[in-house]
């Protein structure tokens, strides 16, 4: 089974690497593209990574990222022409479909979670219920193939570098760790957080978490430095319950999610597809709620993990 699933991933990847390449071609050919080059290199290069970085040395992957990193520093990155959606289509199309549209979004969760709970996990499950809603939108719209695909190299470049920062974090969050982050963190904390007290050692990991997540812009990346930092020693060797400690810690950390824009899947990708004036005007929106629940978090965890 862990072949299968292993296979089954590889293959996803795959498909989002090719997405990417064809990107790369679309912006190459186009002849007033501001940063035709590098635009499509960016693409490419990504591109390559996705669909063949498990075939290429580390130290290859490592320096085509690196070359991406440049790239986009030096803003040689820019969306240039997309198909728009023709509005009197779209309106024609939302008419006659009607609340139908919202069916393969609904679908793409559903069959996600099912099939999170077979052998096959949830990764996999996400990939199949991608390709199946996909499919299933062509059915609802009667969308043709160069439809989807101009729907996608739109979405892609909308996104723009800001989709791959969420990757990058992930892997930060481990390179932080197996740094001794962690060990730097609990030696700071330990002159700040009085030995014994359950509730400071409570608020430190959830406001640690939240702050981390914020900084790392991915409370999965924050949790293993933190858990191991602030969690262990100041909660559950105090008697926490680790279940229960560290769910709460988790979802702790996504109240930071809430308020970083280096969140960029939550809190930049929004901005970029609405295309709202505002580049912070989703974490404005969210900040207050972010807040309440970290309090809510760090009373729950202080009554329920002891």
């Amino acid at each position: 089974m862990e072949g299968i699933v292993n296979g089954l991933l590889e293959f996803f990847y795959i498909l989002i690497g090719l997405l990417s390449i064809m990107t790369a071609v679309r912006v190459f050919r186009e002849a007033d593209h501001p940063t035709r080059l590098g635009t499509s290199a960016f693409w490419l290069l990504l591109g390559i990574v996705f669909a063949f970085g498990n075939f290429l040395p580390y130290l290859v992957d490592g320096i085509l990222i690196v070359l991406m990193g440049c790239l986009t520093f030096f803003k040689q990155v820019q969306i240039g022409k997309i198909v728009d959606v023709d509005d009197e289509k779209a309106e024609a199309s939302a008419k006659r479909i009607g609340s139908t549209i919202f069916i393969p979004c609904i679908s793409l969760a559903l069959i996600a979670v099912v099939i999170s709970y077979t052998p096959l996990g949830g990764q996999v499950g996400i990939g199949i219920a991608s390709i199946l809603a996909l499919l299933l939108a062509v059915v609802l719209t009667s969308a043709k193939p160069k439809t989807v695909l101009d729907d996608s190299d739109r979405m892609l470049r909308q996104v723009g570098t800001a989709g791959i920062l969420p990757q990058l974090l992930a892997a930060l969050g481990v390179i932080f760790n197996a740094a001794g982050v962690g060990d730097v963190i609990s030696q700071g904390i330990s002159g700040v957080v009085p030995e014994g007290n359950r509730f400071i050692g409570v608020v430190a990991y959830c406001l640690g978490m939240m702050i981390f997540t914020m900084i790392m812009g991915n409370g999965f990346a924050a949790f293993t430095v933190i858990t191991a930092g602030i969690g262990v020693p100041f909660v559950m060797a105090q008697g926490g319950d680790p279940v229960v400690a560290g769910a709460l810690a988790m979802t702790a950390g996504f109240c930071g999610t809430l308020l970083t824009p280096m969140a960029a899947n939550f809190n930049a990708l929004p901005v970029a597809l609405l295309e709202m004036k505002d580049p912070n005007g989703v974490i404005k929106a969210q900040a207050p709620i972010a807040f309440l629940l970290l309090v809510i978090h760090i009373a729950l965890m202080y009554f329920w993990a002891f």
